[in-house]
């Protein structure tokens, strides 16, 4: 594994705390792990010392111990600089390096980008967070105990609505022969109106893309524009993510150098490579494609106030307890609209998201004092029963140790 420093230039951070372990909220909304049989891979390190170096073995054991072909993070301490680490091998059949800060599927962080433009639009005046999605979706939600009339935006933004998860009816197609098919958002929707809904409004918290759905439908309602292009305007461009985009209609490959994703398709069978995919299934709850430093600038530009104002960003920040026996979850972590919030071993909080999609694993998380982590492994499902408990985990170990 490699670590590489970079001087950089930040604004403070002013408000609190992230999530460590994020494997039920993520894309999927599936805690899956399978076996898979991986080579031994020599990991490269240098500038490793203190601090660093915990992070540095943690990415190494990441690859050794619990089988992802790479993995790479991103630290920003409180001294403003920035710093790289890469373990493993970006490419099991040519043994090729895992490229500093590559290009990784980023998942449900996409939801977080999401959540901050309806945010705008609310700070703006043209969608009010307690008004019912029917306002704006006339006759759009209705199913067996689905009513649009009775979900409102916030309900939406932190998955309280009681709206069925489309991707748990296609899990198994999107790891395997249909990840080359182009969905419409209209499908992914009628996909989950086509279930029961799960509770009555405002009762309960149950984790649901179709909700992220919902809410994309609403952006491109109101402003008239494509969702890819609003999230890309009012935030990608508006803070400078220079490596992270929101893939075309088509597009399966990634753009940039990027290590490649795997996926094991059962109990001991070997790691596939499932890079190529249509994330369409995805949409404005997970499409996205970004880097470990790109995301670390964006929650810390968003949770610093830069891409909301006060009043919007405190209605981002209000949180509800998420159920502490849900997979992935731990005690104290809390989901606010879009942003899910958890305590940090060494006191505080960290922001954050995380994200799940075939591939690749991603957990960020950054504090109020500027302190920032993004951890990417690539194999999703994970190789090991303990995979991404231990990839979150390491988020939680960097942030301490700076």
């Amino acid at each position: 594994m490699r670590s590489h420093d970079s001087r950089t230039v930040r604004n403070a951070v002013t408000t609190s705390g992230l999530r460590r372990a994020v494997a039920a909220m993520a894309m999927t909304a599936a805690a899956l792990t399978a076996a898979g049989t991986l080579p031994a891979s020599a990991a490269q390190a240098h500038d490793a010392h203190g601090p660093r170096d915990a992070v540095r073995q943690g990415l190494e054991r990441l690859v050794t111990d619990d089988r992802f072909p790479a993995a790479l993070a991103a630290t920003v301490g409180r001294d403003g600089r920035t710093r790289h680490y890469t373990a493993g091998v970006a490419d099991l059949r040519t043994g090729a390096k895992v490229p500093v800060d590559g290009q990784v599927r980023a998942g449900s962080n996409t939801k977080t980008f999401t959540a901050t433009v309806v945010l705008q639009l609310v700070g703006e005046g043209t969608v009010d967070l307690d008004a019912p999605i029917e306002r704006y979706l006339p006759g759009l939600v209705r199913g067996d105990g689905i009513d649009g009339r009775d979900i409102t935006v916030r309900q939406l933004l932190q998955h309280t609505s009681g709206l069925p998860n489309y991707t748990d009816s296609m899990l198994d197609a999107v790891f395997g022969k249909g990840r080359h098919t182009y969905y419409q958002p209209r499908e992914l929707l009628d996909l989950a109106l086509s279930r029961k809904a799960d509770f009555a409004p405002g009762t309960s918290w149950s984790y649901s893309n179709t909700n992220y759905v919902v809410a994309g439908l609403l952006i491109e309602k109101v402003t008239g524009r494509p969702v890819a292009e609003q999230i890309t305007k009012r935030v990608i461009d508006r803070v400078g993510l220079r490596h992270t985009y929101f893939p075309g209609v088509g597009e399966q490959g990634i753009r940039e150098v990027h290590p490649r994703g795997y996926h094991a398709s059962g109990p001991g069978a070997a790691l596939d490579d499932i890079t190529e995919i249509d994330p369409s299934w995805g949409w404005a709850a997970g499409q996205l494609i970004s880097t470990p430093g790109d995301l670390n600038r964006f929650f810390s530009a968003l949770i610093g106030g830069e891409l909301l104002r006060p009043e919007e960003l405190a209605e981002m920040r209000t949180t509800v307890k998420i159920p502490d026996d849900g997979p992935g979850t731990g005690a104290g972590t809390r989901y606010g609209l879009g942003v899910i919030s958890t305590p940090l071993s060494c006191g505080g909080l960290m922001w954050g998201h995380g994200g799940d999609i075939p591939g690749y694993h991603t957990v960020p998380g950054v504090t109020d004092d500027g302190r920032a982590a993004t951890i990417a492994v690539t194999a999703d499902r994970a190789p090991t029963s303990n995979g991404f408990t231990n990839a979150d985990a390491l988020l939680d170990t960097a942030l301490c140790g700076q």
